[in-house]
């Protein structure tokens, strides 16, 4: 869907809305305020979601940026497409030299670096690029958020590793360049969700062999399945990221493509959102059946 526009104070009076009825919708809900004199209607809220309402407060502050300006950080990633989770959405960020002033607000986090090629025009305002995007989170956020950010800028831009790889060599001397040399290597675009790449952060973390990712493997039925993880021991890893099913018709075929892997001799491990809390019972699961995996090679 199109994003909506930021209702603006002005905008709404040439609505023919009042300051009362302005005041009245947010307090009844049918506005929500998202900004300092910025609206959108609460439908368009609960249609885009978070990320999207971060997203249009993003391209309302770029239109108002300097020649060497540029949304930056989260506000870039959310323009480009990437997956942010777990993220704080409060605060727009613009990156600009050191030596540039501007406005700062308690809306706007604003970082004091140069920019040199790194901008692109995205919706018409001008962001970081995405390597750029890419390493910028790797040096500011935990390493689960920017490793999810991160795979998903490999899994819808594949070509792109050796540019992040280029940004990464330029970000000296950058704060948190540390972390970004240890987020940078570990990504990788073949993870499909956010629950696929914090399980793959999951069994590094457990010490586990590093698994091949979206195997294909021939079930005991004879059919092609394409597996989340896979480890040459004959071990299978499955993230079940649905909180439930909706159709009784997909968990009767999920037993079957689990039975027809099974069948030809894998073992198959599944763990839920709720278990990449507690690793640990898994990895101890993924142990046990490499353990009946080898006894059935011996």
């Amino acid at each position: 869907m199109t994003d909506p526009n930021i209702l603006t104070n002005t905008s709404l009076a040439v609505a023919g809305l009042s300051d009362t009825e302005i005041r009245t919708g947010v307090r009844t809900g049918s506005l929500v305020r998202v900004g300092r004199g910025c609206y959108l209607h609460r439908c368009d809220v609960d249609a885009i979601g978070p990320v999207g309402v971060h997203r249009v407060r993003a391209r309302h502050v770029g239109a108002t940026l300097g020649p060497d300006e540029a949304l930056s950080h989260v506000s870039a990633a959310a323009l480009h497409g990437l997956e942010l989770w777990d993220v704080p959405l409060d605060l727009v960020h613009i990156s600009r030299p050191a030596t540039r002033r501007g406005r700062v607000t308690s809306q706007i986090h604003v970082h004091p670096t140069e920019l040199g090629d790194d901008v692109v025009v995205v919706d018409g305002v001008a962001v970081t690029s995405i390597a750029r995007t890419v390493v910028d989170l790797a040096r500011t956020l935990p390493k689960e958020q920017a490793v999810i950010a991160g795979d998903s800028a490999l899994r819808l831009y594949p070509g792109m590793r050796e540019q992040v790889s280029r940004a990464l060599a330029d970000a000296r001397p950058r704060h948190g360049l540390a972390r970004a040399r240890t987020v940078v290597p570990f990504l990788d675009g073949r993870s499909e969700s956010a629950g696929e790449s914090l399980s793959r952060l999951r069994i590094a973390e457990a010490g586990l062999p590093r698994p091949i990712l979206q195997y294909e493997i021939v079930g005991g039925n004879g059919r092609r399945y394409r597996v989340d993880f896979f480890w040459e021991n004959g071990v299978v890893g499955e993230f079940d990221g649905r909180i439930k099913y909706s159709d009784p018709r997909d968990v009767f075929d999920e037993k079957l493509r689990q039975d027809a892997i099974r069948d030809a001799g894998y073992e198959v491990v599944r763990w839920t959102w709720a278990e990449l809390e507690r690793f640990d019972v898994v990895a101890e699961r993924l142990q046990q059946a490499a353990r009946r995996a080898a006894k059935l090679t011996r």
